[in-house]
């Protein structure tokens, strides 16, 4: 299996295996606001923990990300930045790794072309 589509599979796998909590966020919650979900994730500080680890995971992915994916000149990817915070960086990372992948692919086709 090429690199590219392994990527693919886990931007997949991130986007299920997120929200599937999220999911089970909105059926057994009474107050499913924004304010309430985002109140939760403070509630314990292990969860804390994750949650200031993913901020340092999405700054040092936005500071790499923006400035390579301009860099290589890669089609659509600004979508990634609203998609990082309405999805979940566990899809955004592997889906920019695929398109990245799938650029690098095209240059190279042509670089032997």
């Amino acid at each position: 299996m090429k690199r590219k589509y392994i990527f693919l599979v886990l931007a997949i796998i991130g986007v299920c295996y997120t929200w599937y909590f999220n999911i089970q966020f909105y059926i057994t919650e009474e107050n499913t606001s924004i304010l309430n979900y985002i109140a939760q994730t403070k509630t314990t500080f292990p969860a804390q923990s994750y949650g200031a680890d993913l901020l340092v995971v999405v700054a040092v992915f936005f500071v790499w990300y923006i400035p390579d994916a301009i860099r290589l000149k890669i089609r659509y990817w600004w979508i990634l930045i609203p998609l990082t915070f309405l999805v979940a960086i566990a899809f955004t990372f592997p889906m920019y790794l695929y398109m990245r992948q799938h650029k690098m692919d095209q240059l190279n086709a042509q670089k032997t072309s």
